[in-house]
């Protein structure tokens, strides 16, 4: 960073756009990479650049996507020469990875995806599942679904036991309500998202969301289709209030612990680069400036939040276990995470968390550390600086 900055003030033409620009590939840089196989100590540099290069380049067109989006993949791919990424950490072998792509073929013991580039089969295991609304036999996937498929840590050849179809999710501030269609805002960087509940899932969903009316939180898994998401369950179970009046949970003692329990939820992943791993977290430092603050008019430090965390700047190394599954994985803070600091809900996937979101994971990063999309969030354990 400091030779970016060197440069900058020895380039006249440099502005804090083009500064921005430099802090976000060097970001990219460390945050997506492509290691080899599990049993290797570290990711080597040169996959880092393939895969920010693969990270660069739009979806092929035509028939589904058969690319990663996870940084840890099921193969190597060439290098572009040394230096090319600036950080490296063992991989854990007990990190998932993760392959999307659009159903080709799906039977008791293979699935198939692929594109116009080709296919990509991976061998199931004889307790393999899959979901698509409601758990369902594998075999029973339709052509044409898109695919997130888990594949085992170290199985070579690369072997999958669970497959989620056309899953989906919308988190945010209800701006209509039309009989079943909600409209909802995401952020105000983000497009706003539209979700239709049928009859079935209405009642539960408002267990968890009583009040289905503009200005209030929802948070709703389901089928993603092109225009909306069909909402099926909710994610976690949220106080009933309005997110512009949200109750403020004081930090007691005046110093924040290292250390930070709560609950880790993930967001889809369409306007993700592929591959990218990262956290986005609820309290960036005031001085880094977080886009929907200013686009919402609100100040440094000013934007509504439901309890005080550390602050942490763009980059830093923060270490994510999940409790429920024993995994942990250092990832960098890769942004903010607006509406997750608005819930105070609490994780119930394998007991209650000691408190509301205080990470809102990549699906790749979710999927690393062995969460279950449909579930929504696990327990979170937050080192910082490790």
């Amino acid at each position: 960073m400091e030779a970016a900055r060197a440069c900058c003030e020895r380039c006249p033409s440099a502005t804090p756009a083009n500064t921005r620009h430099l802090a976000k590939r060097r970001l990219l840089k460390a945050a997506v990479f492509q290691p080899q196989a599990a049993q290797a100590a570290a990711f080597q540099p040169q996959q880092a650049a393939a895969s920010l290069r693969d990270a660069a380049r739009p979806p092929a067109p035509g028939h589904g996507r058969a690319r990663e989006r996870t940084g840890l993949t099921d193969e190597a791919h060439p290098g572009e020469g040394p230096g090319s990424a600036e950080r490296a950490q063992p991989v854990p072998a007990n990190l998932y990875r993760a392959v999307t792509g659009q159903i080709v073929d799906a039977g008791p013991q293979v699935i198939v995806i692929g594109d116009e580039g080709g296919e990509r089969r991976y061998l199931l295991t004889a307790e393999a599942t899959a979901w698509r609304g409601g758990p369902l036999d594998p075999a029973a996937l339709s052509i044409g679904d898109e695919a997130v498929i888990r594949l085992l840590p170290s199985s070579r050849p690369a072997v999958a036991d669970r497959i989620w179809a056309n899953i989906g999710r919308v988190t945010g501030t209800i701006v209509v309500r039309d009989e079943d269609r909600l409209v909802v805002a995401e952020g105000a960087t983000k497009r706003l998202q539209t979700v239709i509940i049928p009859a079935h899932s209405r009642v539960k969903i408002q267990v968890r969301f009583p009040t289905l009316q503009p200005g209030y939180l929802v948070d709703i898994i389901g089928i993603r289709h092109r225009d909306y998401l069909e909402g099926l369950h909710p994610a976690t179970p949220q106080p009933n209030y309005r997110g512009d009046l949200v109750p403020r949970q004081r930090q007691g003692g005046g110093r924040f612990p290292e250390t930070i329990n709560g609950s880790a939820t993930w967001h889809d992943s369409a306007d993700e680069p592929y591959g990218v791993l990262g956290v986005s977290y609820p309290a960036i430092d005031p001085s880094t400036g977080c886009a929907e603050e200013a686009i919402a008019g609100f100040g440094p430090a000013e934007a509504p939040a439901f309890r005080d965390l550390p602050y942490l700047a763009i980059g830093t190394a923060l270490k994510v276990r999940n409790e429920c599954t024993g995994i942990s994985w250092t990832l960098p803070v890769t942004g903010c995470a607006p509406i997750a600091r608005l819930f105070n809900d609490r994780c119930v996937a394998c007991q209650n968390s000691d408190r509301g979101r205080v990470a809102d994971l990549t699906l790749a990063s979710f999927i690393a550390l062995g969460g279950e999309l449909e579930a929504g969030c696990f327990n979170a354990t937050l080192t910082i600086g490790r």
